[in-house]
Formats: C-alpha cells, structure tokens, sequence
C-alpha cells in the first residue's frame, strides 16, 4: 500500500506541473503590453491615447483618431503579437478618420514573444471583454453606429465577440481571417452573424486564409449586405496594397445602413 502511494505521488508530482503550465504559458503578458505602450505612445502624432480599464483592474491602452464627422465609431483590432500602432493597423486607425470614421485601434491580449499561436485560445475571454468595452467607449462619445475591423488573430478574436451578435455593432470588416486547430474557428464561422460582414483577404494571403476561402463564402450567403473580396497580388499584411485594402473598407462602411 506504502509503495502504491508513492508511486502515486510520483506520478502526481510529474502530472501536476504538465497540467499547470499551459495555465501559465497562456496567461496575458501585461508587463510586455506596458513596455509597448511606453514605446508608442510618446511618437503619437495623429490621435490620442486613452486608456480602458477591464473588471480585473488591469489597463489596456487605446488610441483614439477623430473624424470630421461622426457617421461611425471604428473599433481597429490588431492580430498576433504586436500593438494598435503597428504596420497596416497604423495605417488603418490613420487613414479611417481622414474618409470619415473615426477610430479607436486597441491593444488586444498578448503573450510571451514564444508562444504559439494556439496558446492564445486562452485569451479570448478577455479579448472579448476588451472589445466589449471598446464599443462601450465610442457610444459613450456619441457614435451612434459602430463596426469593427479586425486583422488576422484579431479577427478570430473578434469572432468570440461577434458570435454573440452584440446589439450595438452595426458592421464587421474580418480581414485574413484564417480557421486553425484549436481556436474555435468553425468552418462557416460567418453563418448566424447578424451584422453585415465584409471578409476580406489577399490572392498572396497564408494558405489558412486561401484554404478556407470558399466556406467563409459560402458561410456569408444568408445575408445580402455581406461580402467576400480579394485583393489581387496582396499578402496577409497588404503590403503596397494598403490604398486597395482601405478602398474596399470604405466602400464596405460606406453601405452599412
């Protein structure tokens, strides 16, 4: 019996450590978030930073970019691993504003700079908590329709959100949207969203986003005012395509009613 509950306890003392660390792998890195945030936002020139608290306390930094108008409030989602003020998402939240809408692009949860792509499965309660209160934000500035556009991990993130058919969200932009083992992605992911959605991707894109291309059309065809465009010639980040991707953006929220 003694040797029996040594044993035992071995195999508990092996088990235990395997069962903690995808807990701790998966957990949000908010110390890299605050050094992102110390790094951007003194080179802000175009918007202002404000910052959202969640209900654990913590703060989540959001870059704010008015517009002449306020035909709709803009909620900007980066995708894997970096900021609001990054790349292409820079130049979404910059170049919304200037066609009209104004943006607010949001840090999203972010792990360590290791972590696999399907850790962050565990973040998606709380990405859903941010997004949550980033549409909060903009109607509490008086925009009285609101959309979201999301790139890559952002978009699956936004999905977790979107499922739920959140009753202040006029319209979804998903761009390079991509289905992957693990991340609660179904195949026709679209089917039963309410909003009007606009799918968005380049003919260069990961081969995650080709692959799934035709069922994320096909999942769009219960409403009208959805779509599916490719921009030719483009990658995953638009590269020398950003005019395109930001003409398919208007032309999309142009036409949401």
């Amino acid at each position: 019996m003694m040797r029996r509950s040594i044993h035992t306890c071995m195999r508990m003392a092996l088990i235990v450590p395997l069962l903690l660390a995808p807990v701790a792998f998966a957990a949000p890195d908010y110390a890299r978030e605050k050094r992102w945030a110390d790094e951007i936002t003194p080179a802000i020139v175009v918007g202002d930073p404000v910052y959202l608290m969640q209900q654990n306390g913590h703060r989540f930094l959001g870059i704010y970019t008015e517009a002449d108008n306020k035909r709709m409030g803009v909620v900007v989602v980066h995708g894997l691993g970096v900021n609001p003020d990054w790349g292409m998402i820079g130049t979404l939240r910059q170049r919304l504003p200037e066609l009209g809408y104004a943006t607010l692009s949001i840090q999203m949860p972010v792990l360590a700079a290791d972590a696999r792509a399907d850790a962050y499965i565990e973040t998606f309660s709380e990405a859903v908590d941010r997004l949550r209160l980033a549409v909060a934000w903009l109607a509490d500035k008086g925009y009285k329709r609101i959309a979201l556009v999301t790139h890559s991990m952002g978009s699956r993130m936004a999905y977790s959100y979107m499922k739920r058919n959140p009753v202040n969200v006029d319209a979804w932009a998903a761009l390079g949207m991509a289905a992957a083992p693990g991340l609660q992605v179904p195949a026709l992911m679209y089917s039963g969203i309410e909003a009007p959605v606009l799918d968005l991707y380049g003919s260069g894109d990961l081969p995650a986003v080709l692959n799934g291309a035709a069922l994320r059309r096909a999942s769009l065809a219960t409403n009208a005012a959805s779509r599916q465009i490719v921009i030719q010639q483009s990658n995953h980040f638009y590269a020398d395509h950003e005019a395109e991707m930001i003409d398919a953006l208007k032309s999309f929220l142009d036409g949401v009613k």
